[in-house]
């Protein structure tokens, strides 16, 4: 189902786009290299052992979902058609629900007892979204149905899940990581996290939700593992539904977060996810009132599976958990939000498809035609279908294509998300760069000698530096848009003890002056939406630039990160509204503005430079208790 008939022949960029640049030295060589290359890559993705996606009529296995991305094509089981992606992806994970694994494939089997049960006949009946609703509904109350728990079956489905990840893993080649979903859904609200190991040989069980939905927990069951020789960490996803419960000021027994609490939190939980089809999750217009670009993929709005109850903004996006990390660093000593960024799919089609003139839907048969995702009249999760985006795509800056080498690149957070484009980008701080440092052939060595990467901490400030210097660089995606600016956003607590941000153009296309406000005026639009398609006549193929902080106080904690914007482009929606020959959807914008994110660094003051503000507001909440029992974590 490759639409990309629709894509303008001015997408067509250079093959030179792919060889060695600035930006990406030394690839291509062989052995290691020691500069990093970038590997790109989906972390978040469910096959038919996930009870939703099975009951949405998805049939696609893991093996399936590595062979799509490894650029190989597969049959989609609900229309029956084939679906490849455009750009292969370097490396993928599985990760399928740990609540209800395996359970619902045994339908599949005509004399399974299965066939027999309340959610086996509303499948048979052609009732698949009332089944998932069921079993959604027993996660949020934490209620398990009884017969979806045969532990037989969980613990061959994940066998299978950790046979399906080593048989497609080609050191060099093609990575993959053995993961599961923890699914925690107190009251609707969206508490996910996905669980990744470095071994290959996993866990002997899965964790989920049923065994604990406090997070807590979960780092208990991460930290066993690890005792055990099972490398792992836990990246939280869909923040932008979790009610303000993902990024809450308290523990989840309601306690103040203490510098322990912190401490597991940023070991466990390195990164999270910033974007995937459930919306993104950076920021919001409403807590980014001054952000032009806020609004982006903001149409997913209810708890997942609520069929109504509506998700609070505070404290359920990225950017202000950066900042409350930095906030937490200076009033109790630690950053518990000190993630690194990832992005992702969440198709529940076994595939990622994260281009958006090539997608197929993410829901099975909710979603799986043109024709019915811009009808929009179902529900899933809460949303009708044309509120879903198109998945993301992680980054990850490595010396190899090894499982070791992209664990660690996510562990150490060299990581960034995108939007689905694969765009390059680099971001470096530190104290003494030149100004033309990103002009200079010997960008990125320079950048590592002198100074740290995306995800990493400023070193001390040196008696004679007046601010922290940035070094931004970033390529455009061959198969889409120019870049239209690159952005550095800051995250700050001022001596009130209040969370502040600002976002800084530091590099644009096509000569634009700032206007009298300081502003890089809008790069133009050149998108047809009658045909879907648009020319690369604005914007630039690569941006870059060194920048100093021009608001710098060394007596603040500080979080940085970049963002990169493309030019406008066709959103999914108007590329199905063309094929199918109707009007827009009047809920879905008619071009987007793609984007990728980078993972922060961090700016902290010498012990003698900070001045602690007297209070900081608004720091205590209240949730339910845990009943899990550690002493448990043996059978794990």
């Amino acid at each position: 189902m490759n639409r990309g008939l629709f894509l303008s022949l001015a997408v067509l960029a250079s093959p030179a786009l792919f060889a060695q640049s600035i930006g990406e030295p030394g690839r291509g060589d062989r052995g290691p290299n020691p500069l990093n290359n970038v590997y790109f890559g989906e972390q978040h993705l469910h096959t038919v052992n996930s009870a939703d996606a099975f009951s949405f009529g998805t049939r696609g296995t893991p093996e399936d979902a590595y062979k799509y991305a490894k650029g190989e094509p597969v049959v989609l089981a609900t229309t029956g058609e084939t679906a490849k992606k455009s750009t292969p992806y370097d490396w993928a994970a599985v990760t399928d629900h740990a609540v209800y694994l395996g359970q619902m494939a045994m339908l599949l089997d005509p004399d399974s007892p299965m066939q027999d049960t309340p959610v086996g006949k509303m499948t048979a009946a052609g009732e698949g979204e009332a089944a998932f609703q069921e079993l959604f509904n027993s996660v949020a109350v934490n209620e398990p149905v009884d017969y979806m728990m045969d532990p037989g079956i969980m613990k061959s489905a994940w066998q299978g899940q950790i046979d399906a990840a080593n048989n497609a893993y080609e050191p060099g080649k093609f990575t993959t990581l053995i993961a599961f979903e923890w699914t925690s859904q107190p009251n609707y609200m969206n508490l996910h996290h996905n669980v990744f190991f470095r071994d290959d040989v996993g866990p002997k069980r899965v964790f989920s939700s049923f065994d604990s939905e406090h997070r807590e927990d979960l780092w208990s069951y991460q930290e066993h593992q690890r005792s055990l020789g099972h490398e792992n960490l836990s990246i939280p996803h869909n923040s932008n539904v979790s009610n303000g419960g993902m990024f809450a000021l308290h523990t989840s027994s309601g306690e103040p977060i203490d510098a322990d609490w912190a401490e597991r939190s940023a070991r466990n939980s390195p990164a999270v996810e910033i974007l995937q089809t459930k919306g993104a999750s950076e920021t919001h217009p409403a807590l980014a009132p001054h952000d032009e670009f806020a609004d982006f993929e903001q149409g997913f709005k209810h708890r997942l599976g609520s069929n109504g109850l509506v998700a609070a903004v505070d404290r359920s996006f990225v950017r202000n958990a950066l900042t409350d990390g930095v906030g937490f660093k200076e009033m109790i000593g630690v950053n518990p939000y000190k993630f690194g960024i990832v992005a992702g799919a969440d198709s529940h089609n076994a595939i990622s498809d994260n281009e958006e003139f090539n997608y197929v839907g993410v829901h099975g048969n909710t979603d799986k035609t043109p024709k019915v995702r811009m009808a929009s009249t179902g529900s899933v999760a809460g949303e009708a279908a044309i509120m879903f985006g198109t998945p993301g795509a992680t980054g990850v800056w490595a010396p190899e294509n090894t499982r070791p080498a992209i664990f660690d690149g996510i562990a150490r957070k060299e990581t960034f998300g995108t939007s689905g484009p694969l765009i390059r980008v680099r971001f470096f701080g530190g104290w003494r760069f030149d100004d033309d440092l990103h002009k200079d052939s010997d960008f990125v060595e320079r950048a590592y000698a002198s100074g740290v990467p995306m995800g990493g901490d400023l070193p001390p400030m040196p008696k004679d530096a007046d601010a922290p210097t940035f070094s931004v660089w970033a390529l455009k995606d061959p198969e889409s848009g120019n870049l239209d600016r690159v952005q550095i956003i800051k995250g700050w607590y001022d001596e009130s003890g209040n969370g502040r941000q600002k976002v800084y153009d530091v590099a644009w296309s096509d000569s634009r002056q700032k206007d009298e406000h300081g502003k890089v005026p809008p790069v133009g639009n050149t998108v047809d939406i009658s045909a879907a398609t648009y020319q690369n006549t604005i914007g630039d193929n690569e941006l870059a630039a060194t920048w100093t902080d021009p608001d710098f106080d060394p007596t603040r904690h500080a979080v940085y990160y970049a963002r990169v914007i493309e030019i406008p482009t066709p959103r999914w929606s108007t590329y199905d509204a063309v094929q199918l020959g109707i009007d827009l959807h009047p809920d879905a914008p008619a071009w987007i503005q793609e984007r990728a994110w980078t993972s922060p660094i961090w700016y902290t003051p010498a012990p003698e430079l900070v001045k602690k503000a007297d209070f900081y507001p608004g720091l205590l909440e209240k949730l339910r208790p845990s009943n899990f029992d550690p002493s448990t974590l043996e059978n794990y």
